[in-house]
């Protein structure tokens, strides 16, 4: 019997992902990987990172030990012409999810389907400074990841990933040859926060503490965090 189109989209896709694109990754930036065993290999699990360049999301998938979904602009589904249908194929072998960023509600949205994907034992990756740094240092986290965690009742593994802002730096058009390092952490939960995920103060503290092992695994400097005792943002 012939398999279901979306079956066979879903096949293809998976063979680009594990016999294309990520041997292409690791021949072009020799990618240096650490903590690989801190990934829990099924269940719900966030992946939170820094985020240097468009490359990251790339990079963590490509390296990780499971599939790991992200949220990515809508518009990288819905090209024309060869960019277009290449575009499409990347992120749909990399499992990335499309989303609409200048929608009304979008953050919620956004969130709304990153709960699905651990609701149904995935993993997702995010990044909580919510935007690429453009001088190098780590943001205060938003507490989107908080939200998540203490909804899903999952682990959250930070991640550090230094490198891809040469392989390609913000405004680049195209990749560049470069070595590239991520850095998986020991897995985080928070039982002492558990049902308060409505909470602004929970969600700020499990923020700060993600972030903070996120800066020691990626050696960043902080910038713009405040004091602890800062209301939830």
């Amino acid at each position: 019997m012939r398999k279901p189109p979306e079956e066979e989209k879903r096949r293809v896709f998976y063979f680009l992902a594990r016999f294309v694109i990520r041997p292409l990754f690791w021949l072009l930036f020799r990618p240096h990987v650490t903590g690989r065993e801190h990934v829990p290999l099924s269940g719900p699990v966030i992946l939170a990172s820094n985020h240097l360049s468009f490359m990251d999301s790339i990079a963590i998938p490509t390296v990780a030990p499971r599939k790991v979904s992200y949220l990515a602009k809508a518009e990288y589904f819905t090209g024309s012409g060869i960019s277009g249908w290449f575009s499409r194929t990347l992120f749909s072998a990399l499992g990335a999810l499309p989303v609409e960023r200048e929608t009304h509600r979008a953050a919620q949205a956004a969130l709304d389907t990153a709960l699905t994907v651990l609701k149904d034992g995935g993993a997702f990756g995010i990044y909580p400074e919510g935007t690429r740094s453009r001088d190098g240092r780590l943001a205060r986290g938003k507490t989107g990841v908080a939200w998540l965690a203490l909804t899903a009742d999952c682990p959250v593994v930070p991640v550090a990933v230094v490198g891809t802002e040469k392989v390609q730096p913000v405004g680049a058009r195209w990749p560049r040859p470069a070595r590239v390092t991520v850095t998986f952490g020991e897995p985080l939960t928070f039982p002492e926060f558990a049902g308060q995920a409505g909470k602004g103060r929970p969600r700020r503290e499990v923020t700060d503490r993600i972030m903070n092992e996120i800066a020691e695994l990626s050696g960043q400097e902080k910038a713009g965090w405040g004091s602890p005792a800062d209301s939830a943002a």
